[in-house]
């Protein structure tokens, strides 16, 4: 099938970005644009609104929300590229609109998105609560998925930057997770076309980022909203925004991102899954947790607390300040970490690195 070639340049939702995404900035932009309405569905344990965007008139119906871990931003963001792009004249736009009605939810846990925080403002994780629905965000996704009957879901996340494809120094940049229906992971018929287009996103994305796409662990667990969704026969695929060198704010990830949410959605629109096959969903490599943020090798030159050898892996916290999130180091482990890679890398051996590294007075004071 033809695959989508877009310069995202052209239709990127300028006025967002970085990590810190909140309902009223989604508000912010639509309000200028004022070309697509957002629907109150309810609202959150402290009483902000949960909005819907539909687009479309297509038989073909698909749902998909983000944030709702609210500290994960970057499929909003690509969400919005989505949203901008359809709403262009274009006939790739037209025909998929004329093909399917898509129904998104920006942010699902606003709450936690104003607190930049994964659980909601109870202290649950929305994703653990599928069977029991007890938040109102939670019923609210459930709702709406009763009443829209969607064809297909998409459940937008990020991963943390420690996650690698497989065991190898590639950054899992993307993620893809068709969810498993029951303990044995077994496919049924759903969860095959999940990985159909799953297939389809990681080809395209492999000619952008060889090398840089993971497949997340598959463990069932009835709790989580994807697994609940595909055991009640919706094909659902877990999305996964990761890291991409020197992107911590995520700007690169929501280019691809939205390169692949939107292939996804043109081979519905084409009807061309059966263009894919589900074995080759197996040949996209496992996650692995092969990263820190910075990773401090031959670290005994640095001072005498470390044994000759040893290195240090530094992860960060993510933080929010004054309205923007600052990235906090942290040291994780200590060891040879011989398996491991850094998405920065010094060597004390190098006087060069050694050098860098005792003039950065954060990272003294946490090694000391």
């Amino acid at each position: 099938m033809t695959q989508l070639k877009i310069d995202h340049d052209t239709i990127r939702e300028k006025t967002i970005e970085g990590r810190y995404m909140r309902v009223e900035d989604i508000q912010r932009v639509f309000k200028a644009h004022g070309a697509i309405h957002l629907e109150t569905l309810g609202y959150s344990v402290l009483g902000r609104p949960i909005e819907i965007i539909r687009l479309g008139q297509g038989r073909l119906k698909i749902l998909m929300w983000s944030q709702m871990h609210g500290n994960e931003s970057t499929t909003t963001k690509a969400v919005l590229d989505c949203i901008h792009y359809l709403n262009e004249p274009t006939p790739e736009s037209k025909f998929i609109l004329e093909n399917c009605s898509i129904c998104i939810i920006p942010i699902l846990n606003p709450d936690g998105a104003a607190a930049y925080t994964r659980i909601n403002a109870n202290g649950i994780d929305l994703n653990r609560d599928a069977q029991n629905l007890r938040e109102p965000e939670s019923r609210i996704l459930r709702k709406v998925l009763d009443d829209f009957k969607p064809d297909y879901c998409f459940n937008l996340h990020d991963q943390r930057t420690l996650f690698s494809v497989g065991k190898t120094s590639k950054p899992a940049t993307l993620s893809f997770l068709a969810p498993a229906h029951d303990k044995n992971r077994s496919i049924s018929r759903t969860r095959g076309v999940s990985m159909q287009l799953i297939v389809a996103m990681n080809q395209l994305i492999q000619r952008i980022i060889p090398g840089q796409v993971g497949r997340y662990d598959d463990a069932f667990n009835a709790n989580c909203v994807g697994d609940t969704f595909q055991m009640l026969g919706i094909p659902t695929i877990l999305f996964e925004a990761g890291h991409f060198p020197n992107d911590y704010q995520r700007e690169k990830t929501r280019i691809y991102m939205f390169q692949a949410i939107l292939q996804a959605i043109w081979t519905i629109a084409n009807n061309a899954i059966s263009d894919y096959d589900r074995d080759d969903y197996f040949l996209i490599p496992e996650n692995g947790k092969q990263f820190f943020d910075i990773l401090i090798k031959d670290a005994h030159l640095i001072g005498k607390k470390y044994d000759k050898g040893v290195s240090v892996g530094i992860s960060y916290e993510e933080k929010l300040e004054s309205d923007t999130i600052s990235f906090i180091p942290k040291v994780k482990e200590i060891g040879a970490l011989n398996d491991f890679y850094g998405h920065k890398e010094y060597n004390c051996t190098n006087r060069s690195d050694l050098r860098t590294i005792l003039e950065m007075p954060l990272l003294m004071q946490l090694l000391q």
